[in-house]
């Protein structure tokens, strides 16, 4: 008796387990980015090329 409990509780969970797996979630709204004007003046375009550092100032004497 006492194996035919354990092995319809384990059964029992198997298939609750399977059951919840079949369940449907919710997903996520796809929300298109939004499209402004471009932030003029606040990137530092053509100070320095992307990804070098600037040059050390070395001077003489």
């Amino acid at each position: 008796m006492l194996k035919f409990l354990i092995i319809a509780g384990c059964a029992f969970g198997l298939v609750g387990a399977a059951a919840a797996a079949d369940l449907p979630r919710a997903q996520p709204v796809y929300q298109e980015a939004p499209v402004g004007k471009a932030p003029i003046g606040k990137y530092p375009v053509g100070k320095t090329p992307i990804g070098k550092a600037p040059a050390p100032l070395v001077t003489k004497g």
